[in-house]
Formats: structure tokens, sequence, C-alpha cells
């Protein structure tokens, strides 16, 4: 009895495969203290989340979700929160995070309509495009194709949605420098809405109509991505001297050896860990590392 008074709670609800959420809402409810005791906290800080079930009267009402966050969030999450092979919890701050992102992708179309509504994207000039406009064109493209390949392929929904998620951190932090980065601008959103229309039709809907579209999104072609959109054309990579990261740079992707060394020697703070030293070997791994070994 001493050993078990002497463990943690947590560690003694683990090991009995017990949880705080056995049976405590009916003491709760017995004692008065229902609606006062934060059952998130004691799951989280003394044991493990506990299955749904009826006899502990911890199951969601999906009613009462759909209710509060509406049927889009809940598809949203229940794919999102892990892949289709395994069990998920419900955690509910899972779910928040799903109405915050949906709440997030409103705000940001809404918040860029009249700078795009009227702009056709078609027969976009590259040339034209700032380098921040190119990168988000590539991001648009690797997002589809990555979107397609996770849902048709793998059936991972999970790092499906995730692509998308973090299409729209890149496209909160665009700035449109010209008439061609509005048209990448609208290219993005456009898609978006397209590959999350299956998961999340209602809000994807209304945002398609409030760009001023007078068809519907179950009629569209899937979008497809340019191969031509794929391609880089600067990649930064991290430089090792002696097998230590001294800093980072940017090379035309598909530089050679000579091209990134060059460009590695311009910069200040690598430059004073190979100055004046006896370069031995050089090991290059094209778009990604370039490791100078010199004399100690």
């Amino acid at each position: 009895m001493s050993d078990i008074l002497n463990k943690p709670i947590k560690e003694f609800l683990q090991e009995n495969k017990l949880s705080v959420g056995d049976n405590v809402i009916f003491l709760f409810k017995a004692l008065g203290l229902e609606g006062k005791v934060d059952l998130k906290a004691l799951e989280r800080d003394f044991g493990e989340v506990a299955k749904m079930s009826k006899s502990k009267a911890n199951v969601v009402d999906p009613e009462r979700v759909i209710e509060k966050y509406g049927a889009d969030t809940v598809r949203l999450y229940t794919l999102f929160a892990a892949p289709p092979e395994r069990d998920f919890e419900w955690i509910e701050s899972g779910i928040e995070g799903a109405y915050r992102f949906l709440n997030r992708l409103w705000d940001f179309v809404i918040g860029n309509l009249e700078g795009i509504k009227d702009i056709p994207y078609e027969g976009i000039d590259k040339e034209k495009l700032s380098k921040e406009g190119k990168e988000i064109r590539r991001k648009t493209h690797e997002t589809i194709k990555k979107f397609a390949q996770e849902m048709e392929k793998n059936y991972q929904f999970n790092t499906a949605i995730a692509s998308v998620m973090e299409l729209l951190n890149a496209l909160e932090k665009f700035n449109p420098q010209t008439e061609e980065d509005k048209k990448v601008l609208k290219e993005a959103v456009e898609v978006m809405l397209k590959l999350l229309y299956p998961i999340t039709p209602h809000i994807c809907e209304e945002l398609w109509a409030r760009l001023g579209k007078e068809t519907r999104l179950y009629t569209e072609p899937y979008p497809t991505y340019d191969e031509e959109a794929l391609k880089r054309e600067e990649v930064e990579i991290p430089v090792q001297v002696n097998g230590k990261v001294r800093g980072k740079i940017v090379i035309p992707f598909g530089a050679s050896q000579e091209e990134a060394f060059e460009i590695a020697k311009g910069n200040e703070n690598i430059a004073k860990y190979i100055e004046g030293k006896e370069i031995r070997k050089i090991i290059y791994i094209p778009n990604k590392l370039l490791n100078i070994v010199v004399k100690p």
C-alpha cells in the first residue's frame, strides 16, 4: 500500500490503465462540482485521455460539437487528427485548432477580395513576377501535387490537409508587388478552395461565390500542377566547416560545387573560418549541403 501511495498519481493511473475520465464526471455531479472542475487539465496532468465510452460519460455529442464549431470544422478535424488506419483521441484543443484555421482561411480570402476578385490569373507572365511571387506560385503547384498524392495514393488525409495549411501560412506573409503577383495570389486562393472543397464544402462554396464565381465548386475540374512552376530558381543550403554549420548561402538551383564554393567564400561568417587555411576536401550534396574540410 505504501508503494502505491508514494507513486505519482499519473504513473499509478497509467500502470492500471485508468484515466481520470473513469466515472469522475459522475463523482463531480454527485458533489455538485460539475462545471467547476477543469477535466481537460486533470486529464493532461494526471492521466491518459480516456477512450470514449457511455459508461464513463465522455462520449462526444456530434450535434453539440457541430452547433458550436460547424460541420466543416468537425469534418476537417476528424480527417486531420490522424491517418485513417489509426485511432485518434478526441481532444478539444484539436478541434479548436481546426476551427481557428477555417477562420483564418475565411479572413484571408475576404480580406483580399478587393484586390483579386476581378483579376484573371490565366496567362501569368513569369518574367514579371517578383521573387516572392515566383516562390508562392511554386508553393501553390507543389501543394496541388502533394495533396493529390496524399489523398489519392497514400490516403493520408492529415498530411494532405497540412499541405494546404502550409500554403495559407505562406500566403499570409505574401505581399504582392506586381499585377502578376496578384494573379498568383488569386490562383493560390482558388486552388485552396478547390482542394479543401471535398472536406469543408460549406465554407469553400461560400468563399467561391464571394469571389464572384457563377459556377459551383463541384462542377469545377480538379486543379493540375505545372511542372515548370515546380522548378526552383534558388535554394538556401547550410555550409559546414569541418562538420560544423557556419552559415547558410543562397545558390542557383542545380549549382555546381564550384559555384556553391565561390558563393560560400563571399559569406563573411564562413570566410573567417577558411581564410588562410589549407582546404583538404569539399563535400557537396547538390541543393542540400556544402561541407568544407580545412586543415586545423
